[in-house]
């Protein structure tokens, strides 16, 4: 009898490292690289009588780390000791949480193939990082202790995830909500966010219904990485049922290596359970009271969430998914075009000139949107005085070039303009008459009701005039001649 179903069910434990000035547990400068074991003390070094003490920090990021996941948080908390003997971790033990996380019962939603589905998280912890083996050569390992004692927040999902690219997705959301919230870089190409994946399969065979043994894949740190360990580990897992039948509670969980290179995963030993890590409550510090003032004062830090706000950005203002999306890939980002779009008649070009000329000036220069000289007020007015005819695009672009270069507003920009505007009303009135017989099909159009056809001819003035033309009388005339040809 074959196989009718084989349900590909997976679970992520992901790794944030919080952006906190100092380690979790010592005052030691929690900060990427630097020359190996220079940021360390007896306490992250567990030198004999070296004691803890826990980082505000560590808890409050923590705290709206599991707000912004819709998890409960704590009353009371407590850190425990996770024993396990590995070279990156000199205490011999890991200052991690068990049964008394600070967050519990939470959700995110993520998007797959047009379609919205929530993703349950069963904890989020605090915990300290190891540190980080360098591997020379076949005959030669060194070990760099900057990294031990790095405070991180580990984001246990429910296992609700059923393929692939939903787990990629998933993590995503995390590294998206972690990123807007201001909590962590999560710069997978530097470990600040890691992702371990439980895989196994619930077969349908006849009658009957199995699970596979439960592969926990270790330390992806790329979303490529994930999708290709969970494809290849269901097809691993399946061949194996095909030809041995072995079941999870024959043969239980097992932790595997992925090997990128070669595209396979690679046993690495039988997965511990919680009895193996000897828990129990670290007796060096005491246990947290979290009151409910404390919580809410975290969550009057939360910030509207990327996932709605997009969905603002699309009801109010008119934004396609896409658009939506682009300006919301930061907080500053976002912060930015709401403060534009708060300003401008309309918020959609507004949306249009912050993805193009913005973003394209602070991908050139390598600023972020918080260094750019430009506020998101006078790129307002900017727009505005196209759509209004007061500018062209080209004159736009050149006024937009000049703000950037001379840090001069908008408005500072436009009076020097006015000064040697041309008020020469035959002139003006001569400029409004060619650009009439140059375009008698916009013309046309104006007469059939499409008003945004003279807003397209007063555009077309002004750059006859090179910008020079009062756009007050400019306007007039043109108005006037229109009346004229009706």
């Amino acid at each position: 009898m074959g196989i009718e179903r084989a349900e590909l069910i997976v679970g992520c434990e992901v790794h944030v490292q919080l952006l906190t000035k100092t380690k979790a547990f010592c005052a030691c400068e929690n900060r990427y690289g630097g020359i190996p074991n220079t940021r360390v003390c007896p306490t992250c070094l567990a030198l004999p009588g070296a004691l803890p003490r826990v980082n505000r920090e560590l808890l409050d990021k923590s705290i709206l780390a599991g707000l912004a996941l819709n998890c409960t948080v704590a009353s009371l908390t407590k850190f425990d000791r996770k024993n396990y003997m590995y070279p990156d971790l000199p205490k011999g033990y890991q200052i991690s949480q068990f049964d008394m996380p600070i967050c519990e019962g939470g959700w995110l939603d993520i998007d797959v193939s047009g379609t919205t589905k929530r993703i349950g998280i069963i904890r989020l912890h605090m915990e300290e990082d190891a540190g980080k083996n360098l591997h020379i050569d076949d005959r030669r390992s060194y070990v760099d202790f900057n990294r031990c004692g790095a405070p991180l927040a580990e984001i246990v999902s429910k296992p609700d995830i059923r393929s692939a690219e939903e787990a990629s997705a998933y993590v995503q959301g995390i590294r998206e909500v972690m990123r807007f919230i201001g909590v962590s870089e999560c710069n997978m190409e530097e470990g600040s966010l890691r992702c371990d994946v439980n895989v196994n399969l619930h077969v349908t065979e006849g009658v009957g219904e199995f699970a596979t043994p439960i592969a926990e894949i270790k330390n992806l740190n790329s979303f490529r990485s994930i999708r290709n360990a969970i494809a290849y580990e269901e097809r691993r897992q399946l061949e194996e049922w095909k030809g041995k039948r072995v079941t999870l509670q024959m043969a239980g969980k097992q932790t595997r290596g992925w090997d990128d290179d070669r595209g396979v995963s690679v046993l690495q030993r039988t997965k511990e359970e919680a009895s193996d890590y000897r828990y129990f409550p670290e007796p060096d510090l005491k246990p947290i009271v979290v009151t409910s003032a404390h919580v809410e004062r975290i969550r009057a830090m939360l910030p509207e969430l990327p996932r709605v706000m997009r969905a603002r950005f699309e009801k109010d203002f008119g934004l396609t998914a896409y658009d939506a999306q682009v300006l919301t890939t930061s907080s500053s980002i976002a912060a930015y075009f709401d403060a534009a779009a708060a300003k401008s008649v309309d918020p959609k070009k507004a949306a249009n000139w912050i993805q193009t000329e913005v973003l394209g000036v602070l991908n050139t220069q390598g600023i972020t949107v918080d260094e750019f000289p430009v506020p998101p007020e006078d790129i307002a007015k900017l727009v505005d005085s196209v759509q209004s005819g007061i500018n062209t695009i080209s004159m736009a672009k050149d006024i937009f070039s000049r703000m950037i270069n001379s840090n001069m507003s908008f408005d500072a920009l436009m009076a020097t303009r006015v000064q040697t505007r041309n008020a020469d009303g035959s002139a003006i009135a001569a400029w409004v008459d060619e650009v009439l017989a140059a375009n008698p099909k916009v013309v046309e159009d104006w007469k059939r009701g499409r008003k945004n056809a003279a807003l397209w001819l007063m555009g077309q003035v002004m750059k006859k005039s090179g910008g020079t033309a009062d756009a007050k009388l400019a306007n007039a005339i043109l108005e006037r001649r229109l009346q004229a040809l009706q």
